[in-house]
């Protein structure tokens, strides 16, 4: 990977969980990282924050990782400081490269969507760009890389898959409470009831990850013929009921990524 420096633009959970991840695997050392936050965080060492870009030449990489409600105001600060940087990757969610590429002179723009797992190198990363420079999607891919699973998608789809991957752990979240809810509701203790939702989910999420049958299918090997995971999973298929839940799930978080794109457009 040639991405040497890098500055970072914001570090709030998800750019300080991509940061820690970055430094712990050795892709990057902290002295090869400045980053600019409205105020200081406790940050890996070597990392140097401050609250305006660093002098001198620009790096081989610039990371958009505030809110994108701030991008206007990032933009009107410093775009005129960024222009003709090698690389800007944003991780802003909702906002097109069309967008970003309307305020920010980059020579080769990419979007890309993490989401939290990346702290323990078991995230998502989706990536995006129009360029086709095969040198530069691979240094960006070799960033990602020590962050999980990362994958280039087509742009038309980039909101279902942030939906997907990159709030799916929210949703995921909520599922494990609620198991553990239902353990509660049907007396269990709250205590044993959590750990033992999540201890579930782990297993079966590193179970199915390295099964050779799909999820479904594993889930036929758990349910025997008139048995209570059976009658459990009657009620979730009845009417398809989890997956129309899940899928209008999906489908609202994709049209909110959507409005916020086209708020972004200005």
């Amino acid at each position: 990977m040639t991405l040497g420096r890098v500055w970072m633009i914001g570090c709030g959970n998800m750019g300080g969980a991509m940061l820690r991840r970055w430094i712990a695997s050795g892709v990057l050392a902290g002295d090869q990282i400045d980053v600019v936050n409205r105020a200081d965080r406790l940050l890996p060492d070597g990392v140097r924050q401050a609250r305006d870009l660093p002098g001198g030449d620009l790096p081989d990489a610039v990371i958009l990782a505030m809110k994108p409600q701030q991008i206007d105001d990032v933009a009107s600060l410093y775009a005129e400081r960024l222009a003709g940087v090698p690389v800007l990757v944003s991780i802003l969610a909702g906002v097109e490269e069309s967008a970003l590429a309307a305020r920010f002179k980059a020579q080769t723009i990419v979007r890309a969507m993490p989401n939290l797992p990346v702290a323990i190198g078991k995230g998502v990363v989706a990536l995006e760009s129009s360029s086709r420079d095969d040198a530069v999607r691979a240094d960006v891919f070799a960033l990602m890389a020590p962050l999980g699973l990362v994958e280039w998608v087509d742009p038309a789809q980039f909101d279902a898959v942030t939906a997907l991957a990159g709030s799916g752990p929210a949703f995921l979240y909520r599922f494990i409470d609620a198991l553990a809810a239902a353990g509660v509701a049907n007396g269990l203790p709250a205590a044993q009831a959590e750990r033992l939702a999540l201890a579930t989910v782990e297993g079966s999420a590193l179970l199915a990850a390295a099964a050779e049958i799909a999820p479904g299918a594993l889930a036929e090997h758990v349910a025997s013929p008139g048995g209570s995971t059976r009658r459990g999973l009657d009620v979730l298929d009845e009417r398809d009921a989890l997956k129309a839940l899940l899928t209008e799930t999906i489908a609202a978080s994709t049209r909110r990524n959507a409005e916020m794109a086209a708020a972004a457009r200005g």
